[in-house]
């Protein structure tokens, strides 16, 4: 059983969809528990600040997350009294918080009947529903239609366990489908041989990542951990050079990383966390 999966807490959950967003569920089930142990609520990280959250989400990728985290966390307690709230639309207002998160967050940990727009649902919509491509707007409008109005979460849940299990996005089981043998998936019935799959290029579903070797979100990575265990002086980005490839700008990155508030530049040149 995934660990966010056996809690209703609303700031669990908006850690676990958080995390989730751009990383592997097998990895963020390694690091959720511990994460969570250390602010198990929005108090405990707003007053711990941003250096200190990134200090524990270093290894999850995508470190703006952590900082945006932050934010919100920081929102929490003095827009809502230290409770993350339930409507989405104090929750679209919360610092990186998205349509896919507040939606999550509503549905897992509040039961609201809307839809969770993932990659497994947004392919789901537009194989069994659909039968075409959908738009983002009117692939929200099937998700949140479709929603019964008692026990959202399970029903989200469901639903997206059924595009990561049966309806997958290269080998869809459709011999062993439900939807199918019962003759309502609207792909398969008009077009029965799946010549002409629907959810490529539908909203939700996923596209092919840039490659990540040599990259700067490589670097990036790379910059963030040797903060992570003190300050970053010119000795060690001197030892940081060989993961540095022959496109990418060391000093760019820099100072990309300290305008976004990840690293802090000090007087003799070091870099430390915020």
């Amino acid at each position: 059983m995934l660990p966010w999966r056996t809690t209703r807490d609303p700031w669990a959950v908006l850690v676990s969809e958080v995390m989730l967003a751009q990383t592997q569920a097998a990895r963020v089930a390694e690091r959720f528990p511990g994460f969570l142990a250390r602010f198990p609520s929005p108090a405990t990280m707003a007053l711990a600040g941003p250096g200190e959250v990134l200090r524990h989400w270093s290894g999850l990728g995508y470190n703006r997350r952590a900082l945006n985290l932050a934010a919100a966390a920081g929102a929490i307690e003095g827009r809502h009294g230290g409770r993350v709230p339930k409507d989405l639309a104090s929750l679209l207002a919360l610092p990186g918080v998205g349509r896919y998160t507040a939606r999550a967050v509503a549905a897992f940990a509040f039961d609201q009947p809307v839809g969770v727009l993932d990659t497994n649902v947004g392919r789901v919509l537009a194989r069994a529903v659909a039968g075409a491509p959908l738009r983002p707007s009117l692939a929200q409008k099937r998700a949140d239609d479709l929603v019964p109005v008692a026990d959202s979460r399970a029903w989200n849940l469901a639903l997206m366990d059924f595009g990561s299990l049966v309806c997958r996005s290269r080998t869809p089981a459709c011999a062993d489908c439900p939807v199918r043998t019962a003759d309502a998936c609207a792909w398969r019935r008009n077009d029965p041989l799946g010549l002409v799959d629907p959810a490529v290029g539908s909203a939700g579903t996923s596209t092919r990542q840039a490659p990540f070797a040599g990259s700067d979100r490589q670097l990036r990575g790379a910059l963030l951990r040797l903060a992570c265990a003190g300050t970053v002086t010119r000795a060690s980005l001197s030892a940081l050079a060989p993961e540095a490839l022959a496109n990418v700008h060391l000093e760019r990155v820099i100072d990309d990383l300290v305008s976004e508030q990840m690293l802090v530049r000090e007087p003799n040149g070091d870099l430390n966390l915020p």
